[in-house]
């Protein structure tokens, strides 16, 4: 598992783009000589992430921008295209980026992948971490992925 003072592995993602399409972003794109804050969340629509998780970095987005964030980024084991309908239903406009990892390879690289279930496949596990220039600062996992506490956007303010 990725831990504090390792640097993110070259990954590149899809992302969906405004206009209902997807295209591809790095890690360099989203990281290199950024601070960003990364949320990870097992899937787009699911309760903790829709309803808790992600709502809770969309209002604390001032806050966090003011604490010299660059980024905030949430990947999810997804298509940019489900991503693209969250980012929608969410109201999240252009405050966060989305990163779709949709077979979990980006979560596997870092080692925070988990099976929930047999019959929904491999899925990330929920974490959020500070990275500056792609070197991890700061990680918080959770324990369990259906809670969004130490994770959350009040946690990591606190450690901004």
């Amino acid at each position: 598992m990725i831990k504090v003072g390792d640097k993110l592995p070259a990954f590149t993602f899809l992302t969906p783009t405004a206009d209902g399409g997807r295209t591809e972003i790095t890690t360099d794109d989203v990281f290199a000589g950024k601070k960003v804050v990364l949320v990870a969340v097992p899937g787009a629509f699911t309760p903790t992430c829709s309803k808790n998780h992600v709502p809770g970095f969309i209002q604390k987005f001032d806050e966090i921008k003011a604490k010299g964030v660059d980024t905030i980024a949430v990947t999810a084991v997804n298509d940019a295209y489900v991503l693209g309908a969250w980012r929608d239903a969410l109201g999240a406009g252009d405050k966060i980026v989305f990163l779709a990892d949709g077979a979990a390879a980006f979560a596997k690289s870092v080692g925070l992948d988990l099976e929930p279930s047999p019959s929904m496949g491999i899925r990330s596990r929920r974490y959020a971490a500070i990275v500056e220039d792609g070197i991890v600062k700061e990680l918080q996992v959770e324990e369990k992925a259906s809670e969004a506490t130490c994770s959350a956007a009040p946690s990591i303010l606190e450690k901004l």
